[in-house]
């Protein structure tokens, strides 16, 4: 990821949560040309995807708690502190649909909602 996604406020990842990782993946390979690498998680596997070599996605499959939900692109900002972020949204007129929790490796994360009903996730990554 370049040092520019983790600053506070920018986009740090995209992910796409899906019913059929094998179809997205034949299918995104066909219109962008990405490359793909697959690594283990706790629950399974996560595919990386690639543009010269660089990881600037992911794809999965649907996790137990959005099953029945349509396949989705997630977009998450990096924040400096993903609790300070889920105590302010409230007060800004917002919703915590998932409240903070920790990414073993990767960080800590929670899923937003704004007052007009979209939904974004917030991530505080670990320091490496």
């Amino acid at each position: 990821m370049e040092n520019s996604c983790m600053k506070h406020g920018a986009f740090g990842w995209f992910e796409l949560m899906t019913t059929d990782v094998e179809a997205a993946k034949t299918f995104y390979k066909g219109l962008f040309g990405w490359e793909y690498e697959t690594v283990p998680i706790q629950d399974g596997e996560y595919t990386m995807v690639k543009v010269d070599g660089i990881a600037v996605a992911g794809i999965m499959g649907m996790v137990e708690e959005c099953k029945g939900m349509p396949p989705s692109w997630d977009i998450y900002v990096t924040v400096d502190d993903v609790d300070a972020t889920v105590k302010s949204v409230t007060d800004l007129g917002g919703k915590v649909l998932r409240p903070a929790f920790d990414i073993p490796d990767v960080g800590r994360f929670c899923v937003l909602q704004d007052p007009q009903g979209a939904v974004i996730m917030a991530m505080t990554y670990l320091k490496k």
